[in-house]
């Protein structure tokens, strides 16, 4: 897969290596002559130029990637990367880089952007996830999908504590993924007793969180 990230800052080259390292073609992109250091990552093909320039995007082959990345530190810049990649050239799939939590609504198909990737929202919901029990935590949102994945720590007085995974109604539109207890990964089975905290991962339609979260810790709701 050929993949274009325009910002070669210190995110735009941690995501080039694991995309290296998964065996992915890379193309680095940015308007800083400091920052373009093909040393810092040599496996990948860098480029000096404005990726809100349509020469440059001519430049960088965009219409042979598969995935255009926007990870530059300004928001503008990102939404018109999205959008001239998936406007001008047709790449298949944008991601774009959130900075500032205001300007998250901005990030849609309107302007390009398949994904959104909000640093300040990850942030926020790895904190919750990590001292909240017994509430909903969104964790990702599947933007074509309508659904999220979600991430509920089983409190002592859920109702399914001690029940088989399988016995829980889950809402329409909603798929337990897996159990993760004791540090390890348990696979959803049907006849898995659940835990007093489990940590439980699914996927679910943005319409039914409210009813999951009712079903599994009706006392936490109102919090």
């Amino acid at each position: 897969m050929r993949v274009a990230i325009a910002g070669a800052g210190a995110v735009g080259r941690a995501i080039a290596r694991e995309l290296i390292e998964n065996g992915h073609d890379v193309l680095l992109i940015d308007r800083s002559v400091t920052a373009v250091k093909p040393e810092r990552v040599p496996e990948a093909s860098w480029l000096l130029a404005d990726s809100c320039e349509l020469s440059s995007l001519e430049e960088a082959g965009l219409d042979s990637c598969d995935v255009v990345i926007a990870a530059t530190g300004d928001d503008k810049a990102n939404l018109v990367t999205s959008l001239l990649a998936k406007t001008e050239f047709g790449v298949p799939r944008t991601v774009g880089r959130v900075n500032h939590p205001d300007n998250e609504w901005l990030f849609t198909e309107a302007w390009g952007v398949d994904v959104n990737v909000s640093t300040p929202r990850i942030m926020s919901a790895l904190v919750e996830e990590a001292v909240t029990v017994g509430d909903l935590v969104r964790l990702f949102t599947f933007r074509k999908g309508n659904a999220n994945l979600v991430e509920m720590t089983l409190p002592d007085d859920s109702p399914y504590v001690g029940k088989a995974a399988g016995l829980v109604p889950l809402p329409e539109n909603c798929q337990l993924v897996t159990i993760l207890r004791d540090g390890q990964v348990y696979p959803p089975n049907e006849e898995q007793p659940l835990e007093s905290g489990d940590e439980l991962l699914f996927v679910v339609a943005e319409d039914s969180e409210d009813e999951l979260q009712n079903l599994l810790a009706p006392r936490a709701v109102g919090r």
